[in-house]
């Protein structure tokens, strides 16, 4: 008999990996059909107020930037945010009033984050950036958790939902997460077909264990491919198609962050959001760039600039991989 030997005290969403089975058995279809829709679309039709929304990846590097100010565009309410790599992401999720629970690796800044925290409007809890994935590599697997060897003993653990037990095998402790399968998930790609074949190329994360934990994934990629091209060389698809439910042609998707082998950071843009975030003024930079511009593309050439963008932009081409 496993013996329980200690536990966090947070909240979590409980695992329910058989009710996520015939979640998926019944939504998701196998079909090849064109799924290329606006931002705008996608977050009306699969981003709903309540979801627990997992982000893939982190703000600065290869982050679903275009579909977050969309999210926040849209004024979506009481999300459950996946914080992995929470920093900046969350900053503005909780600044617009989005999110009411955030699972952490670790928090992001600004006077108002911290605010929303300490005062409750924003109940958070608290692993750490590897128990995150590791909860998602269950939720994908199937499994109700997953044992690992770190976590027990600190603070994170008090404050999560992990579990400590006897291992019946060794007779040693070892942590147990709870598997994460979240509602929905936001992911960008280098690149991704209209059938949702997505190739992430360069530094990652998890973006497949992600969409295959998720109900819903939603796509936006740098660049829209043939489908020939996707069957020619079916080994750079990091996404089957199967797990996704819309692709979003955003080119420079992930600004002011960083598309590894495109295009780098904005740090001036960057710099900007900190300045605002630690100042308690999250809101001057939601109006300026998200609420004030309906579209991508607005956002590109009203609020940033092509002139400032091709500072950014980098001379590799992605045809198979990096070269």
């Amino acid at each position: 008999m496993v013996q329980v030997l200690d536990s966090g005290t947070r909240e979590f969403r409980p695992p329910d990996p058989d009710g996520f089975r015939e979640w998926v058995r019944e939504n998701k279809s196998r079909e090849l059909k064109n799924k290329v829709i606006s931002e705008r679309e996608a977050v009306e039709r699969y981003v709903a107020d309540g979801d627990y929304l997992c982000i893939e990846c982190c703000y600065t590097n290869r982050g679903p930037n275009s579909l977050l100010r969309e999210i926040v565009r849209q004024r979506k309410k009481d999300l459950w945010l996946a914080g992995r790599f929470m920093y900046f992401d969350a900053t503005i999720l909780i600044g617009a009033g989005c999110v009411s629970k955030l699972d952490v690796g670790y928090f992001g800044l600004g006077r108002s984050l911290h605010k929303a925290i300490e005062t409750g409007k924003v109940k958070t809890v608290e692993w750490s950036n590897g128990a995150m994935t590791m909860r998602l590599l269950a939720g994908a697997m199937g499994a109700p958790f997953a044992p690992v060897r770190f976590l027990g003993g600190t603070d994170a653990f008090r404050n999560s939902g992990a579990k400590l037990i006897e291992d019946p095998f060794t007779g040693k402790p070892v942590v147990l997460l709870p598997a994460l399968n979240p509602d929905v998930a936001i992911i960008h790609a280098h690149q991704c077909d209209v059938y949702g074949n997505a190739r992430v190329f360069g530094t990652s994360v998890s973006p497949k264990d992600v969409a295959m934990a998720s109900r819903k994934v939603i796509v936006s990629a740098e660049e829209i491919i043939d489908a020939e091209e996707t069957r020619r060389n079916p080994g750079l698809t990091t996404i089957p198609y199967y797990f996704v439910d819309a692709v979003v042609d955003a080119p420079f998707g992930s600004h002011p962050g960083t598309m590894p082998g495109l295009y780098g950071s904005d740090t001036e843009h960057i710099i900007e959001l900190m300045m605002l975030a630690n100042a308690d003024k999250i809101e001057t930079y939601l109006d300026k760039y998200i609420y004030s511009v309906e579209t991508q593309q607005q956002y590109l050439e009203q609020r940033v600039g092509l002139a400032k963008l091709l500072q950014f932009k980098r001379n590799e081409v992605i045809k198979e991989g990096y070269r």
